[in-house]
């Protein structure tokens, strides 16, 4: 796949273009659903199939803060590649761009810049200047300058849209169980490893603590099966999103992944945390020795929950 960061790394001479526009965090089934449909009407007008996107998040710039991200920059990149896209033009969004008319932007850039011959975005696509741009200006344009125009409907999962709104909401709700069949695999969290307080050595069950980036989104706090992925391995753990609430009130949030059956130096490594399944909330013990029991039941479900389990399709 093709990566290019900004209009001015396109090729002066370059193959024609079927183009949708977004942000595609997550790249979860309801984007799919609109890849797959940039690919029917590539193939129907000889064009490749292309995603405009933009970094920062646009409402960094419009509101001074971006929505919780599901994936980081690079892996929506390896995303979008498996979905089949091929080629990518990472537009920087910043002020400027921000007060360009929709009209501007659809003769200038999707035209002018990147030569269009289809157009596919979702139903509530917005663009331009305070938004004033719509899927009846894309459709109306596009017969006009010469390009294919489709918009694809909101699709739903089980009665919900299937949005990185809904998504968000759902990981925040400890809801793993629609959240990861709608991203179409288990979602993770990405960080480095770092020393913790040393807690769970001292309870005979020590922690891999993840410095997650900063405005990633957690799962709500509670305790949960999963994966550390660290080193080439895929470790079988016990995950905690929690303030530890046996050991006092307003600890800051930690993400601690217990590895099964691993023993082994990771601090400083580079790794990520795959959620499977929410087991139970986060909640405060009386004394050690009940969280250690606790943990030890938590441990237990792990294994039940995912040893015999089926690895979720990725």
């Amino acid at each position: 796949m093709l990566v290019f960061r900004g209009l001015g790394e396109l090729p002066p001479e370059q193959d024609p273009v079927a183009l949708t526009i977004g942000n595609f965090d997550g790249v979860h089934l309801g984007h799919r659903a609109i890849v797959d449909r940039l690919a029917a009407q590539a193939s129907a007008v000889g064009a490749s199939p292309t995603v405009l996107t933009f970094d920062p998040h646009p409402q960094a710039v419009l509101r001074g803060h971006a929505p919780l991200a599901l994936v980081t920059a690079e892996r929506k990149l390896e995303l979008l590649e498996e979905a089949g896209v091929a080629r990518v033009v990472v537009l920087p969004f910043d002020r400027p761009l921000s007060l360009v008319e929709p009209e501007s932007f659809v003769k200038d850039v999707l035209v002018g810049e990147l030569g269009v011959r289809a157009v596919v975005v979702g139903t509530n696509f917005r663009f331009g200047h305070k938004a004033r741009g719509d899927i009846a200006m894309l459709a109306s344009m596009g017969e006009t300058l010469g390009f294919s125009f489709e918009a694809v409907p909101m699709s739903e999962l089980d009665g919900r849209r299937l949005s990185s709104t809904e998504i968000r909401n759902a990981i925040g709700a400890c809801d793993l169980a629609w959240s990861n069949r709608a991203l179409g695999r288990p979602h993770r969290v990405p960080g480095r490893i770092v020393r913790g307080r040393g807690r769970g050595v001292g309870l005979g069950f020590p922690t891999a603590n993840l410095e997650a980036p900063h405005g990633f989104c957690l799962p709500g706090l509670g305790i949960y099966a999963g994966y550390l992925l660290v080193e080439g391995q895929r470790l079988v753990s016990a995950i905690s999103v929690g303030t530890n609430p046996t050991y006092g009130e307003g600890n800051p949030v930690t993400l601690e992944a217990y590895a099964l059956d691993f023993t082994g130096d990771l601090y400083g490594e580079e790794g990520e945390v795959e959620f499977s399944a929410h087991l139970r909330p986060e909640r405060a013990f009386a004394t050690e020795a009940d969280l250690a029991e606790a943990i030890e039941g938590d441990v237990a479900e792990v294994r039940r929950l995912l040893r015999s389990s089926q690895p979720f399709p990725r």
